[in-house]
């Protein structure tokens, strides 16, 4: 046996076991094999499913929806709540999730299903850490919230998109915070956050601890948490997935 044939049995073995894991709930076919097809499934989930009016909840939505489900199962009066939407709203977006089989109803309220287990452990694949982060030297908001995004420091140009993105979410401001060679930088801003904003930087970084090309989005909002939270999302949403 050479070894070309030995590597192509090896391919082929690490091939059926990565299949294999992402197996769900006897299903067949593979599911999320990589960060374009989650991303097409979210964008799909928030989208409108016949004609009709347009949904009131975004991607968003469906994210603190599976984040709230992850951690144990929740009644729709309180998911509504959480969410801040609507009954119709609410409606729709378990109505979604529960036609993409991510969600069960029990007594106890919805929950995960395997598939949406796997689901849910993507999103925390590509944002790890989502935490409050004080108000400090950079982060003028009364209320900021900081979503670590892995390995998307090279995504980032000029923070613009990153900016902009968080507005249309919601919030009043954002940074996107890139880890390189050991430091914090902002584009056009500062190449170490540490050595020209060291207070900013200890309130980072007690909360998020980087690794290198990482990127960390605060937005902030003057006036509600829930803004931050969605203007946080939709600058870090733009940094995956390129289809």
């Amino acid at each position: 046996m050479n070894h070309l044939t030995i590597s192509k049995g090896l391919a082929c073995c690490q091939k059926i076991i990565i299949v294999s894991r992402l197996r769900i709930e006897g299903g067949e076919r593979d599911f999320l094999t990589s960060t374009a097809e989650f991303k097409k499934l979210i964008e799909s989930l928030a989208s409108e499913k016949a004609p009709g009016p347009s949904t009131t909840f975004s991607m968003f939505h469906i994210y603190y929806a599976l984040e709230l489900m992850a951690k144990k199962p929740i009644g729709r009066t309180k998911l509504a709540e959480k969410l801040g939407v609507g009954e119709g709203a609410i409606r729709t977006i378990v109505h979604h999730l529960q036609d993409a089989g991510l969600i069960v109803t029990e007594k106890t309220g919805m929950r995960l299903t395997k598939k949406g287990e796997t689901t849910w452990l993507k999103f925390e694949e590509l944002f790890p850490k989502r935490v409050e982060v004080e108000k400090n030297q950079l982060t003028h908001s009364n209320y900021n919230f900081a979503i670590l995004v892995k390995d998307s420091g090279s995504k980032v140009k000029s923070g613009i998109e990153q900016r902009d993105a968080a507005i249309m979410g919601g919030a009043k401001r954002a940074l996107a915070i890139i880890s390189h060679e050991g430091r914090l930088i902002i584009h056009s801003v500062t190449n170490s956050i540490e050595a020209e904003y060291p207070d900013a930087a200890q309130a980072i970084l007690k909360e998020i601890k980087p690794d290198d090309n990482d990127v960390i989005i605060i937005a902030g909002s003057d006036d509600d948490s829930a803004k931050a939270r969605r203007g946080a999302f939709a600058a870090a949403w733009v940094l995956i997935g390129d289809l």
